[in-house]
């Protein structure tokens, strides 16, 4: 095997991890010694222990001499664990090749600097590519304040998610229901409109058994509280983290019910309506989130993209037809021209059963 199979196969560890060790990037690491796999590692849920002393341990002396794969930059700076730059010396390998550098400002280079200061070599940029889309989230989290937006949607053919008396369950079939199970297992949080809370009363978990070893958080833009203490997700709240958005002001009565019941509330600023879309993403920063994923409804959906919040979406979409009567995806946003359109570019097209999901990435 060569230099990329090696780096594909760290990769291929990284993308194991997304969604489960958040605050921290899912880092896959591969230590090769002549042309043999010695230690194979990613990092472990919740974020620690890091991937390059997991396989150091695996590798044990074999790392000596060896070469590591990490498909982003070790860290160099003393958090709850020490730094992977010193494992990485300490082990005596030989040479590392990085994927991407990690543009956390503690480290950016810094990792790079130091094993190249203890006599390793280092080269860079090999799938830089690949794996800065695995970090996604991390890279938006650092650089931009908040996590990567996904917005998911289930549709008709028209971009219907209801009928005009409401009725939305169930537009997409069990494989496309599994696979959208699967889409939440990969992301930190899911988000969800108080809207949608009142209609579905949904749980928002990952129902794929064995499939995720930490739970999403469960997160409600609601400003005025009006999720009731007898919906699944105040009733599960002390099993599966749920965390109310809400706006500054709203009644300290229903707040103090909500927290009695393991609800975590974070106050954030008004928008146009309800919470400010932005203030709400930068809050779940704050708390460590990297990735979300957005199930509804279509007005939180149109926040979202009237302020240019959505990265990526996820559509499934069934083959059928509701009319004009039903419901929109997306609920009227402002839209006078068409050069105002939020555009996005299919990266992927699969079918799913009868279904369709498309996958869709922010036009550059």
């Amino acid at each position: 095997m060569d230099d990329i199979e090696h780096m594909r196969a760290a990769l291929s560890l990284a993308r194991r991890g997304l969604g489960m060790c958040w605050p921290n990037p899912s880092v896959g690491c591969v230590v090769v010694k002549n042309g043999r796999v010695v230690g194979r590692a990613v990092t472990a849920p919740g974020g620690r222990p890091h991937a390059e002393p997991q396989a150091l341990a695996m590798a044990g002396a074999e790392a000596f001499g060896a070469t590591a794969y990490v498909t982003l930059e070790p860290c160099c700076h003393h958090g709850r664990t020490p730094p992977c730059t010193d494992a990485l010396i300490a082990a005596g390998v030989a040479r590392v090749v990085i994927a991407a550098r990690d543009c956390d400002p503690r480290v950016n280079g810094a990792g790079i600097d130091r094993l190249r200061a203890a006599g390793i070599v280092v080269e860079e940029g090999l799938l830089a590519g690949e794996a800065e889309d695995v970090a996604a989230g991390f890279i938006s989290r650092m650089r931009r304040g908040r996590p990567l937006v996904t917005l998911k949607l289930a549709t008709t053919l028209d971009g219907r998610i209801a009928t005009r008396s409401g009725e939305s369950q169930w537009i997409t079939g069990t494989a496309a229901r599994r696979v959208a199970h699967a889409l939440r297992g990969r992301h930190d949080a899911v988000v969800v409109g108080v809207g949608t809370v009142l209609a579905d009363d949904p749980e928002l978990t990952c129902r794929l058994p064995g499939y995720k070893q930490v739970p999403d958080v469960r997160v409600v833009l609601d400003s005025h509280l009006r999720t009731p203490l007898l919906a699944r997700l105040v009733v599960t709240a002390q099993q599966t983290p749920t965390w109310i958005m809400h706006a500054v002001g709203a009644d300290a009565i229903r707040a103090e019910a909500l927290r009695n019941a393991g609800v975590s509330l974070v106050a954030v600023p008004r928008g146009v309506v309800g919470v400010d879309p932005a203030e709400a993403l930068a809050a779940l920063a704050a708390q460590g989130i990297t990735r979300i994923l957005v199930e509804g409804g279509a007005q939180l959906a149109a926040s979202l993209l009237r302020a240019d919040l959505v990265d990526r979406i996820a559509w499934f979409h069934a083959p059928a037809v509701m009319g004009g009567d039903a419901w929109p995806a997306a609920q009227a946003f402002g839209v006078s021209h068409l050069a105002d359109m939020p555009r996005f570019v299919r990266s992927t097209a699969t079918p799913v059963g009868s279904d369709m999901l498309t996958e869709l990435r922010r036009a550059a």
